[in-house]
This record gives structure tokens, sequence and C-alpha cells, in this order.
């Protein structure tokens, strides 16, 4: 489960190579779920990275999505940690 989260995060990456934002952030999506059931920090790496890289796409509905799941993701990972 561990490696298809990574394997998720990095379709994502590859997605962003292709000027394809809105699939790169189903993938986000998926490997978000994955790591809510099996954490694995590799893959919030990878998460972070390819959020990064969507950055000129700010402005679409899917990638405002994704920063609210990923403002949930930190608020969780922060509280735990803190």
């Amino acid at each position: 489960m561990k490696q298809r989260s990574v394997y998720l995060a990095d379709a994502a990456a590859a997605c962003v190579l292709e000027k394809l934002p809105e699939h790169a952030c189903g993938f986000i999506e998926d490997a978000l779920e994955g790591i809510g059931e099996h954490w694995y920090a590799t893959t919030l790496d990878r998460i972070k990275v390819v959020r990064q890289d969507l950055r000129k796409w700010d402005s679409l509905p899917e990638v405002r999505v994704l920063d609210e799941r990923l403002y949930d993701w930190h608020t969780t990972v922060n509280s735990l940690s803190g």
C-alpha cells in the first residue's frame, strides 16, 4: 500500500510535466487517501514537491480543492507531532 501511494505521487509529477494539472490533482488525492490508511512520510514529501510544481495552476478549482485537503493534512500532522 505504501508503494502505491509513492507511485501515485510520481504519476502526479509526470502529469505536471505533461501539463495535465487536473490529472495530477487526481493522483495526489488518491495518494493522500493511501497515506491516510498507511502513513508514509516519503509520499508526503513527494506530494509537497508536486504541489510546488502546480503553482502556475493555482487558479484551477482542482488545485484549490487540493490545497484545502493539504491544509487539513498539515494541521493533522502538526497536531500529532506538537
